[in-house]
C-alpha cells in the first residue's frame, strides 16, 4: 500500500505552498533544486519543510490539500504550529467578520 504526504514548505519570502507527493523527500529535493522553473517555488527557494501528514488514500490526500489551499494564513499557521484546536475557531471568526 502507497503512502501518501500533504506537505507545506515555508517559502524564502515567507509565503506557503502546499502540495501531494507520495514520495516527500523526492518531491522536497526536486522543490529545492528547482526543477521546474514555471513551479511557484522556483524563485522562493530555499524552502523549508514545515508541516506533513501521511494518507493512505490518494483520494484523502487530494481533499486536504486542497482544504488547506483554501485556507488564511492564519488558519495554515495554527496547523503547522500544532494548534488543531484552533481551526474550527478560525473558520467561525473569519465567518462572522464577512
Amino acid at each position: 500500500m502507497k503512502t501518501y504526504y500533504v506537505y507545506i514548505l515555508k517559502c524564502f519570502d515567507n509565503s506557503f505552498y502546499t502540495g501531494v507527493t507520495n514520495d516527500l523527500e523526492e518531491r522536497l529535493f526536486q522543490h529545492n533544486t528547482g526543477a521546474d522553473p514555471r513551479a511557484y517555488t522556483y524563485n522562493k527557494r530555499p524552502l523549508e519543510l514545515v508541516y506533513s501528514n501521511e494518507f493512505s488514500e490518494i483520494n484523502d490526500a487530494i481533499a486536504f490539500e486542497k482544504q488547506i489551499k483554501g485556507w488564511r494564513r492564519e488558519k495554515k499557521l495554527a496547523l503547522i504550529e500544532g494548534y488543531t484546536d484552533l481551526l474550527s475557531k478560525l473558520s467561525a471568526n473569519y465567518s462572522e467578520n464577512k
